[in-house]
Protein backbone atom coordinates (compact mmCIF):
# COMPACT_ATOMS: atom_id res chain seq x y z
CA UNK A 1 0.00 0.00 0.00
CA UNK A 2 0.92 3.46 -0.50
CA UNK A 3 0.65 7.08 1.44
CA UNK A 4 -2.22 9.19 -0.25
CA UNK A 5 -3.59 12.46 -0.02
CA UNK A 6 -7.55 13.90 -0.15
CA UNK A 7 -9.05 16.73 -0.92
CA UNK A 8 -12.89 17.98 -1.36
CA UNK A 9 -14.02 19.07 -4.66
CA UNK A 10 -16.76 20.97 -5.97
CA UNK A 11 -18.00 21.14 -9.40
CA UNK A 12 -21.93 21.34 -10.76
CA UNK A 13 -24.25 18.30 -11.74
CA UNK A 14 -27.77 18.22 -11.63
CA UNK A 15 -28.55 21.83 -10.91
CA UNK A 16 -26.59 21.41 -7.61
CA UNK A 17 -22.53 22.20 -6.43
CA UNK A 18 -22.00 18.40 -5.65
CA UNK A 19 -19.05 17.53 -3.07
CA UNK A 20 -17.21 14.45 -3.71
CA UNK A 21 -14.18 13.22 -2.33
CA UNK A 22 -10.55 12.24 -3.98
CA UNK A 23 -8.21 10.11 -3.09
CA UNK A 24 -4.80 10.12 -4.86
CA UNK A 25 -2.10 7.79 -4.47
CA UNK A 26 1.74 9.53 -3.69
CA UNK A 27 4.02 10.02 -6.90
CA UNK A 28 3.09 12.22 -10.11
CA UNK A 29 2.75 8.98 -12.52
CA UNK A 30 -0.46 8.39 -14.20
CA UNK A 31 -2.99 5.82 -12.59
CA UNK A 32 -5.69 4.18 -13.57
CA UNK A 33 -8.57 5.43 -11.63
CA UNK A 34 -12.06 4.62 -9.94
CA UNK A 35 -15.46 6.61 -9.89
CA UNK A 36 -17.41 5.23 -7.08
CA UNK A 37 -21.36 5.62 -6.15
CA UNK A 38 -22.96 6.01 -3.06
CA UNK A 39 -25.84 4.87 -1.99
CA UNK A 40 -29.62 6.79 -2.52
CA UNK A 41 -28.59 8.21 1.33
CA UNK A 42 -25.52 9.77 -0.51
CA UNK A 43 -22.18 10.80 0.23
CA UNK A 44 -20.51 9.53 3.65
CA UNK A 45 -17.60 8.43 5.43
CA UNK A 46 -18.27 4.76 4.28
CA UNK A 47 -17.59 5.59 0.25
CA UNK A 48 -15.28 8.10 1.58
CA UNK A 49 -13.21 5.17 3.41
CA UNK A 50 -13.42 3.07 0.11
CA UNK A 51 -11.58 5.89 -1.86
CA UNK A 52 -9.22 5.85 0.51
CA UNK A 53 -8.84 2.34 0.33
CA UNK A 54 -8.59 2.25 -3.31
CA UNK A 55 -6.07 5.01 -3.45
CA UNK A 56 -4.09 2.86 -0.70
CA UNK A 57 -4.15 -0.02 -3.59
CA UNK A 58 -2.43 2.56 -6.11
CA UNK A 59 -5.97 3.48 -7.59
CA UNK A 60 -6.85 7.60 -7.93
CA UNK A 61 -10.06 7.68 -6.36
CA UNK A 62 -13.30 9.90 -6.85
CA UNK A 63 -16.05 9.36 -4.36
CA UNK A 64 -18.87 11.08 -6.02
CA UNK A 65 -21.94 12.96 -4.66
CA UNK A 66 -25.51 12.65 -5.27
CA UNK A 67 -27.18 15.61 -3.52
CA UNK A 68 -25.51 18.69 -3.34
CA UNK A 69 -23.40 17.87 -0.06
CA UNK A 70 -26.38 16.24 1.72
CA UNK A 71 -26.88 13.25 3.29
CA UNK A 72 -30.50 12.20 2.75
CA UNK A 73 -30.97 10.32 6.22
CA UNK A 74 -34.55 10.54 5.95
CA UNK A 75 -36.44 7.77 4.15
CA UNK A 76 -38.60 10.00 2.19
CA UNK A 77 -36.43 12.75 1.92
CA UNK A 78 -34.12 9.96 -0.13
CA UNK A 79 -37.19 8.21 -2.28
CA UNK A 80 -38.31 11.28 -2.79
CA UNK A 81 -35.16 12.71 -4.69
CA UNK A 82 -33.86 9.12 -5.92
CA UNK A 83 -36.68 7.66 -7.44
CA UNK A 84 -37.23 10.73 -10.07
CA UNK A 85 -33.63 10.13 -10.75
CA UNK A 86 -33.65 6.48 -11.08
CA UNK A 87 -36.19 6.90 -13.71
CA UNK A 88 -34.47 9.28 -15.68
CA UNK A 89 -31.17 8.04 -17.48
CA UNK A 90 -30.04 11.53 -18.82
CA UNK A 91 -30.44 12.90 -14.90
CA UNK A 92 -27.81 9.86 -14.07
CA UNK A 93 -25.86 10.01 -16.54
CA UNK A 94 -25.63 13.70 -16.11
CA UNK A 95 -24.21 13.43 -12.63
CA UNK A 96 -21.94 10.75 -13.55
CA UNK A 97 -20.46 12.72 -16.63
CA UNK A 98 -19.76 15.38 -14.33
CA UNK A 99 -18.06 13.55 -11.88
CA UNK A 100 -15.88 11.34 -14.67
CA UNK A 101 -14.37 14.87 -15.81
CA UNK A 102 -13.75 15.79 -12.39
CA UNK A 103 -11.56 12.58 -12.17
CA UNK A 104 -10.28 12.92 -16.04
CA UNK A 105 -9.52 16.51 -14.75
CA UNK A 106 -6.72 15.27 -12.20
CA UNK A 107 -3.11 14.81 -13.70
CA UNK A 108 -2.56 11.51 -11.83
CA UNK A 109 -5.97 9.70 -13.87
CA UNK A 110 -5.16 7.40 -16.62
CA UNK A 111 -7.66 8.73 -18.80
CA UNK A 112 -7.56 5.39 -20.69
CA UNK A 113 -7.93 3.44 -17.32
CA UNK A 114 -10.94 4.07 -15.69
CA UNK A 115 -13.66 1.97 -13.66
CA UNK A 116 -17.09 3.00 -12.64
CA UNK A 117 -18.34 1.30 -9.13
CA UNK A 118 -21.54 2.01 -7.23
CA UNK A 119 -23.65 1.03 -4.42
CA UNK A 120 -27.27 1.45 -5.03
CA UNK A 121 -28.15 4.71 -6.49
CA UNK A 122 -24.78 5.14 -7.26
CA UNK A 123 -24.60 2.21 -9.00
CA UNK A 124 -27.25 2.69 -11.28
CA UNK A 125 -25.27 5.56 -12.11
CA UNK A 126 -22.38 3.74 -13.11
CA UNK A 127 -24.74 1.39 -15.25
CA UNK A 128 -25.95 4.53 -17.08
CA UNK A 129 -22.60 5.84 -17.87
CA UNK A 130 -22.35 2.21 -19.86
CA UNK A 131 -25.14 2.62 -21.51
CA UNK A 132 -24.08 6.28 -22.58
CA UNK A 133 -21.09 4.50 -24.14
CA UNK A 134 -18.15 6.27 -22.16
CA UNK A 135 -15.45 4.45 -22.45
CA UNK A 136 -14.96 2.99 -19.04
CA UNK A 137 -12.64 -0.33 -18.71
CA UNK A 138 -15.06 -2.45 -15.86
CA UNK A 139 -18.28 -1.79 -14.06
CA UNK A 140 -19.57 -2.61 -10.77
CA UNK A 141 -22.42 -2.45 -8.75
CA UNK A 142 -23.99 -3.56 -5.74
CA UNK A 143 -27.57 -3.68 -4.85
CA UNK A 144 -28.77 -1.89 -8.42
CA UNK A 145 -30.04 -4.30 -10.98
CA UNK A 146 -31.31 -1.15 -13.05
CA UNK A 147 -32.73 -2.10 -16.25
CA UNK A 148 -32.01 0.50 -19.18
CA UNK A 149 -33.99 2.14 -22.42
CA UNK A 150 -34.51 -0.37 -25.13
CA UNK A 151 -31.18 -1.40 -26.41
CA UNK A 152 -28.78 1.05 -25.37
CA UNK A 153 -27.06 -1.60 -22.65
CA UNK A 154 -25.41 -2.86 -26.23
CA UNK A 155 -23.29 0.25 -25.97
CA UNK A 156 -21.39 -1.16 -22.60
CA UNK A 157 -17.94 -1.86 -23.72
CA UNK A 158 -16.66 -3.00 -21.00
CA UNK A 159 -17.41 -6.06 -18.53
CA UNK A 160 -20.09 -5.25 -16.23
CA UNK A 161 -20.30 -7.15 -12.45
CA UNK A 162 -23.07 -6.83 -10.18
CA UNK A 163 -23.86 -8.49 -6.75
CA UNK A 164 -26.86 -8.56 -5.12
CA UNK A 165 -28.45 -10.20 -1.77
CA UNK A 166 -30.06 -13.22 -2.37
CA UNK A 167 -33.18 -11.33 0.35
CA UNK A 168 -32.98 -8.28 -1.63
CA UNK A 169 -37.02 -6.83 -1.70
CA UNK A 170 -35.81 -3.96 -3.18
CA UNK A 171 -33.97 -6.05 -6.07
CA UNK A 172 -35.75 -9.41 -6.07
CA UNK A 173 -35.60 -12.02 -8.97
CA UNK A 174 -37.40 -10.63 -10.98
CA UNK A 175 -35.87 -7.58 -11.17
CA UNK A 176 -32.85 -10.38 -11.56
CA UNK A 177 -34.37 -11.84 -14.61
CA UNK A 178 -34.23 -8.85 -16.26
CA UNK A 179 -31.25 -7.10 -15.91
CA UNK A 180 -29.63 -10.70 -16.70
CA UNK A 181 -31.97 -10.52 -19.73
CA UNK A 182 -30.84 -7.42 -20.93
CA UNK A 183 -27.00 -7.73 -20.75
CA UNK A 184 -27.60 -11.09 -22.49
CA UNK A 185 -29.36 -9.63 -25.67
CA UNK A 186 -26.97 -6.75 -25.70
CA UNK A 187 -24.02 -9.20 -25.53
CA UNK A 188 -22.52 -7.81 -22.63
CA UNK A 189 -19.34 -9.66 -20.52
CA UNK A 190 -21.39 -9.43 -17.51
CA UNK A 191 -21.02 -11.58 -13.82
CA UNK A 192 -23.93 -11.62 -11.24
CA UNK A 193 -22.99 -12.87 -7.76
CA UNK A 194 -25.60 -13.30 -5.42
CA UNK A 195 -25.02 -13.28 -1.62
CA UNK A 196 -26.79 -15.87 -0.02
CA UNK A 197 -29.39 -14.68 3.10
CA UNK A 198 -27.88 -11.52 2.61
CA UNK A 199 -30.78 -7.78 2.29
CA UNK A 200 -30.36 -4.10 0.38
CA UNK A 201 -27.29 -2.59 1.37
CA UNK A 202 -25.85 -5.74 2.76
CA UNK A 203 -22.34 -4.14 2.14
CA UNK A 204 -22.94 -1.18 4.10
CA UNK A 205 -22.41 -0.57 8.38
CA UNK A 206 -25.24 0.22 10.48
CA UNK A 207 -26.25 3.26 10.62
CA UNK A 208 -28.15 5.51 13.25
CA UNK A 209 -31.08 6.48 11.82
CA UNK A 210 -33.87 4.56 10.21
CA UNK A 211 -33.78 3.14 6.76
CA UNK A 212 -36.38 1.82 4.20
CA UNK A 213 -37.60 -1.90 4.36
CA UNK A 214 -35.61 -4.69 3.43
CA UNK A 215 -32.42 -3.33 4.48
CA UNK A 216 -29.79 -5.03 6.60
CA UNK A 217 -26.12 -5.27 6.97
CA UNK A 218 -24.50 -8.66 6.53
CA UNK A 219 -20.68 -8.59 8.06
CA UNK A 220 -19.61 -11.45 5.80
CA UNK A 221 -20.82 -10.93 2.92
CA UNK A 222 -19.88 -7.33 2.50
CA UNK A 223 -16.38 -8.60 3.33
CA UNK A 224 -16.69 -10.58 0.26
CA UNK A 225 -18.74 -8.44 -1.71
CA UNK A 226 -15.60 -5.80 -1.15
CA UNK A 227 -12.66 -8.72 -2.71
CA UNK A 228 -15.21 -9.12 -5.61
CA UNK A 229 -14.77 -5.46 -6.72
CA UNK A 230 -11.30 -5.52 -5.95
CA UNK A 231 -10.98 -8.51 -8.46
CA UNK A 232 -12.88 -6.59 -10.93
CA UNK A 233 -10.41 -3.84 -10.79
CA UNK A 234 -7.70 -5.98 -10.65
CA UNK A 235 -8.39 -7.79 -13.64
CA UNK A 236 -9.39 -4.58 -15.64
CA UNK A 237 -7.48 -1.78 -14.38
CA UNK A 238 -3.11 -3.02 -14.19
CA UNK A 239 -2.30 -0.92 -11.47
CA UNK A 240 1.58 -0.24 -11.72
CA UNK A 241 4.00 -1.38 -8.84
Amino acid sequence: MTTITTRTVEYPADGLTMIGHLALPAGVERRPAVLLGPEGMGLSDVERRRADALAELGYVALAFDLHGGRYLAEPEEMLARCLPLLADPERMRGIGRAALDVLCGESQTDPGRIAAVGYGTGGAVALELGRDGVGLRAIGTVNALTTGRPGEAARIRCPVWAGVGSEDPIMPPAQRDAFVAEMRAADVDWRLTVYGGALHAFHHPPVDHPTVPGVGHHPRHARRAWRDVLELLAECLTVAE
